[in-house]
């Protein structure tokens, strides 16, 4: 979680004010995509571990560590939505599954960072019953 925890620091740190500062500067966009890249990894990572010291199965995916901590009761309906998008943007960053579109990038920076906290709370809540 302090891996996390650094990754969005840094993240609210260095992200542009708006759309053109974030289109007019490639440093910006590019330690911005990297950032949120790993800091999904790291949530990635840690459901992981979670499914593993649980003792949920085996996962096959990472589409299955999701759906193991759902069916788990570990978390929400709601969050396990929220991982497969977060999921479905890092394959685009990571993977450039089509051209990466600034616009859909700088509002996730704006508007998303909350899915992070979500988490956070979630998985916090989850560790303080063991």
């Amino acid at each position: 979680m302090d891996e996390l925890d650094s990754y969005l620091k840094e993240l609210a740190e260095i992200s542009p004010k708006s759309l053109e500062e974030y289109k007019t500067s490639i440093e910006k966009r590019r330690a911005c995509e990297r950032l949120l890249h790993i800091a999904v990894e790291c949530v990635i990572d840690i459901c992981g571990i979670i499914v593993t010291n649980k003792r949920l199965g085996l996962p096959g995916s990472e589409e299955d560590l999701f759906r193991k901590l759902e069916e788990g009761k570990v978390i929400s309906s709601d969050l396990a939505g929220k991982l497969r998008l977060m999921r479905g943007f890092r394959n685009i960053i990571a993977h450039r599954y089509g051209s990466v579109d600034d616009e859909l990038v700088f509002e996730i920076l704006r508007k998303r960072p909350a899915d992070f906290v979500d988490f956070k709370s979630e998985i916090l809540e989850v560790l303080k019953g063991e």
